[in-house]
Formats: C-alpha cells, sequence, structure tokens
C-alpha cells in the first residue's frame, strides 16, 4: 500500500467515526410562513403574466382580432419572463414549481374567461400539481441548496 492510499484510508476511517467540520449534518431549512405566502402571490402574478401573453395572440389569430394585441401580448410575456426571475432559488426548482401554479391559474382562466366550467378531473389535477408544487418548493432541504 502506497503512503497517499494509507493516508487516504485513514482520512476515510477517520471520518466515518467521528463528526468532523465537513462531515456534520446541516440542519434542514424550510420556507418561513410569510415568504411562502409571498412566493405564491409572485407564482400567480406570473401566471396571469404568461396566460395574457399568450391569451391575446390566440385572440388575433384565432378570433381574427386586431393585430395590435401583439403589442401588450409581447410586454405581458415580458413581464412574466421578469417575474420568473425574482424567485431566490434555483431556477430549475422555481420553473418545476411555477408549472403546478400555472396549471391552478389556467384552469381558473378557464372558468372566468372563456366561461367552461371545470370538471371534477380538471379540480384534482390542479390539487395533485399544488402538491407536488408545495413538495418542490416548501419541502425541506439542507443549508445553502
Amino acid at each position: 500500500m502506497s503512503v497517499g492510499a494509507a493516508a487516504e484510508s485513514h482520512a476515510t476511517s477517520r471520518s466515518e467515526c467521528a463528526p468532523t467540520r465537513r462531515n456534520r449534518r446541516r440542519p434542514l431549512r424550510t420556507m418561513a410562513p410569510m415568504d411562502a405566502l409571498k412566493t405564491l402571490g409572485l407564482f400567480v402574478a406570473t401566471a396571469l403574466a404568461e396566460i395574457i401573453g399568450c391569451y391575446l395572440p390566440y385572440l388575433w389569430l384565432k378570433q381574427g382580432r386586431s393585430a395590435w394585441l401583439l403589442v401588450p401580448a409581447a410586454l405581458s410575456l415580458a413581464l412574466f419572463a421578469w417575474l420568473l426571475a425574482l424567485h431566490p432559488t434555483a431556477a430549475g426548482r422555481v420553473y418545476a414549481a411555477y408549472g403546478g401554479v400555472y396549471i391552478g391559474v389556467a384552469i381558473l382562466w378557464l372558468w372566468a374567461v372563456d366561461r367552461v366550467t371545470p370538471s371534477t378531473s380538471d379540480w384534482v389535477g390542479v390539487a395533485v400539481c399544488f402538491v407536488g408544487m408545495a413538495i418542490i418548493m416548501f419541502g425541506p432541504r439542507g443549508a445553502g441548496r
């Protein structure tokens, strides 16, 4: 056994036996209730900006409305991107959790704007998405993660 391998073996066995600064468990962090409400509100605002930014071109393309609707649509999509960037956590986590809120807001849009009553399976799907969003965004994770 070489000197380097012996030192590595000794370091490995020592770190397994006694807690050191490096291998101590980090405390789990959860989001404070006020931060959770702010995050949820920001997700709802973000979803509305995205839906409006996509709905206005839909009106132009499918219902023959004015092409001028593309101007507020572009502004709404720019607002959407800006709002999504305001979240303090990792982008992938934000995008994944945001998707659940978007689905809920889209179903409410279906009901309020398109005047289509959501089915029971629509509401069950929204509930499942909200549970997934809550697990992703508000579940405990190690410090610094």
